[in-house]
């Protein structure tokens, strides 16, 4: 596992939401898997199991052996271990040491980087991922739109972008949810994101319960 670099990466981690400073913790990224195994259900998305979840994103994004992406936000590792298995080269990256450690012992194959990084601000090169996932980070990160913009910088010419979130609802958990002190979560409306994120064209969008998935394509030109 490599080690965040530099001190602007610590200089970013100041400014962690408390969703995500709970994921430093040996006992959150422990229990993770089980809860993005219940997550689904628990916002409404019944019968959609982490199978289908899979099986959904293959069918769209169809990711290719030799092909490179980025996980972002691996936790678990959960589309990491998808990547690696259709034979893609994967850099599964996370800012929370514990989750990587917890990913990388349920997802083994030589074929996945672990890597400890702040993905608002990466210093990865440009253009360099033939497509990058992203599951459920963009709700707890400090700055979504900042993230989008790193994510989109990111993504080569012609390549995906691929979110699953939950989406706004307006509902009084997520206005409490929303509060610092207890989560910081952000709750996107699809509309909010595809403005963000003006290089890229909304190729596919589905949305079950509160949970969204959309396959972006960045313009080739």
């Amino acid at each position: 596992m490599n080690p965040m670099p530099g001190a602007t990466q610590h200089q970013e981690n100041l400014n962690l939401t408390l969703a995500q400073r709970s994921n430093l913790w040996p006992l959150t990224a422990r229990g993770y898997a089980s809860w993005r195994a219940e997550s689904l259900r628990l916002l409404g998305a019944r019968g959609y199991s982490l199978e289908r979840e899979a099986a959904l994103f293959r069918a769209l994004c169809a990711p290719q052996p030799g092909q490179r992406w980025l996980d972002a936000g691996t936790s678990a590792g959960f589309y990491a271990g998808v990547l690696a298995r259709a034979g893609a080269e994967v850099l599964a990256a996370d800012f929370s040491a514990p989750m990587l450690r917890e990913a990388q012992r349920r997802e083994p194959g030589p074929q996945i980087e672990w890597r400890q990084l702040n993905l608002e601000a990466s210093g990865l090169l440009g253009g360099h991922f033939d497509g990058v996932t992203v599951g459920a980070t963009l709700n707890e990160t400090h700055d979504p739109a900042r993230l989008l913009r790193e994510l989109t910088r990111l993504t080569r010419p012609g390549g995906q972008l691929w979110l699953m979130y939950v989406r706004r609802t307006a509902g009084p958990l997520q206005h409490l949810l929303a509060r610092p002190a207890l989560g910081g979560l952000t709750f996107p409306d699809p509309a909010w994101v595809s403005r963000q994120v003006p290089e890229l064209t909304l190729a596919a969008g589905l949305s079950v319960g509160a949970i969204r998935f959309e396959r972006f394509v960045k313009d080739a030109s």
